[in-house]
């Protein structure tokens, strides 16, 4: 079994290239988060040129941040899996969330020099990975705003890379 390969963020292409399907991650650094609601609204900002902030070499984790802490949701709903391609152009190298993805969000993702990995839905685990957080953009959406989180050891496999993926 290979080893874990340790990841600090910002995450430059070259680490990106490196990367194969079922590579077991541990990321370090700030990570973004975001789901339904912040994602779309999130695309449209930096589409009319108000970004929230820097995304070149991100994570961004579909989840929610609640005091109950975090667990990842499906990344293939709609208004999550759609901001996907138009992200991945925008610099984000790693979404971080669970289930299949289709076909044509995995080509995006091999253009875009971007990878999407699966973690386990385990909120004490993963919330324990959490140093601290603070809300970034869309206050008004509460627990699903988009929120940077200064993350230890966050553990994830890389499910989607190159063109290949595990589903």
């Amino acid at each position: 079994m290979k080893a874990i390969i340790k990841l600090e963020t910002p995450i430059c292409i070259d680490n990106i290239q490196e990367l194969q399907v079922g590579d077991r991650l541990e990321i370090n650094g700030v990570i973004l988060t975001g789901r339904d609601a912040a994602l779309p609204r999130l695309v449209n900002s930096i589409k009319n040129g108000q970004p929230a902030g820097d995304i070149e070499g991100m994570v961004i984790m579909h989840t929610a941040v609640s005091d109950a802490g975090i667990s990842p949701t499906t990344s293939n709903k709609e208004e999550i899996e759609e901001s996907i391609p138009f992200l991945s152009k925008q610099g984000v190298r790693i979404h971080l969330g669970k289930g299949a993805l289709s076909p044509d969000t995995v080509d995006a993702l091999k253009r875009f020099n971007s990878i999407y990995a699966v973690t386990p839905p385990a909120a004490a685990l993963l919330t324990s990975k959490i140093k601290s957080r603070r809300i970034v953009a869309f206050e008004e959406e509460g627990m699903e705003a988009i929120h940077a989180l200064e993350v230890s050891g966050l553990p994830c496999i890389v499910a989607s890379a190159h063109g290949k993926t595990i589903y």
